[in-house]
């Protein structure tokens, strides 16, 4: 009788496994609302509708203060007050203008 050839223990094909989704990472907010807050306590020392924060004092009063982490929130907080109409951004991008609103919340925050 003959020898069989022997079979090579070759693993059988595997079906794709599915990857997990990736786990949402939930934002730390607080640096956002530590830099909103630096906006707003500046603001309510200058209360006036149309109040103007210059590009030198975002600069003076808010970004020289910034830790790592609050200068990664910076563009968001100034976004959220914005969008919710407290403050306008001038044209340059940085000078920033209290609205009626603002000093509405300003006044309701005292």
């Amino acid at each position: 009788m003959k020898a069989k050839p022997k079979k090579s223990a070759k693993p059988a094909p595997r079906a794709p496994q599915r990857k997990a989704a990736p786990k949402k990472t939930q934002k730390d907010v607080a640096p956002k609302n530590e830099v909103k807050e630096m906006f707003m306590s500046w603001f309510k020392k200058h209360k006036q509708v149309g109040q103007i924060m210059t590009k030198q004092q975002v600069v003076q009063e808010i970004i020289k203060k910034l830790d790592a982490k609050q200068n990664d929130a910076l563009e968001d907080a100034m976004k959220e007050l914005v969008e919710s109409g407290i403050l306008e951004v001038q044209e340059d991008g940085v000078t920033l203008v209290l609205t009626a609103k603002g000093v509405e919340r300003l006044s309701l925050n005292l």
